[in-house]
């Protein structure tokens, strides 16, 4: 049987970004959480799924092409909160970016081209940037008193240019995921 590779698409975060957002695992250390590496921070655009050596070629094309016809474009973040909103326990820390029109054109544009090339389940929720910094325990968080529960809802004012989108490969490891980037494709300017 061919091997299967965990691949998505994703807008890597520039360094001082990464930085901003790593400090927030100090702030709440009695969360039952795993926090997430800063070099992994990111936010996933299209989760393909398990996909052959073949269909990570067609990925990637596909992506080259959906590139070169985006211009770069800005990110702002504005909000570390528990999500998603609306679930309890929680599953997640993450922080909230600014839904804008170029970052819903971007993805539609990339689901429908990666339709077309590989077989995958296009994730149908309304898509809301969002940057996974912990992901939580839920069993040790439900043990927590209701009172004792860390109130996470944080306004932020960060903000980068998306320049690239990458082709990522996640392999699971017993210390958590381990991304690596397969190709990364600049957007226009």
């Amino acid at each position: 049987m061919e091997k299967r590779h965990r691949v998505f698409i994703a807008i890597n975060l520039p360094e001082e970004i990464k930085r901003d957002l790593a400090r927030y695992e100090k702030k709440w250390p009695e969360l039952p959480a795993k926090w997430t590496a800063k070099d992994s921070l990111h936010i996933t655009l299209e989760f393909m799924g398990g996909l052959t050596d073949e269909e990570i070629g067609e990925v990637c094309f596909a992506v080259k092409e959906i590139a070169e016809s985006h211009s770069s474009f800005p990110v702002d973040l504005k909000k570390v909160l528990y999500g998603p909103e609306g679930k309890f326990p929680p599953r997640m820390v993450w922080v909230e970016g600014e839904k804008s029109k170029e970052l819903s054109d971007l993805k539609k544009d990339l689901q429908d081209r990666l339709l077309e090339k590989v077989r995958f389940k296009p994730d149908e929720n309304s898509f809301s940037p969002h940057i996974t910094l912990a992901r939580i325990s839920e069993w040790e968080f439900k043990r927590i008193n209701p009172e004792e529960v860390p109130e996470i809802n944080e306004d932020v004012d960060l903000n980068f240019s998306v320049e690239a989108i990458e082709v990522m490969e996640s392999e699971l490891t017993h210390k958590g995921p381990r991304y690596t980037i397969l190709e990364s494709h600049e957007l226009q300017n």
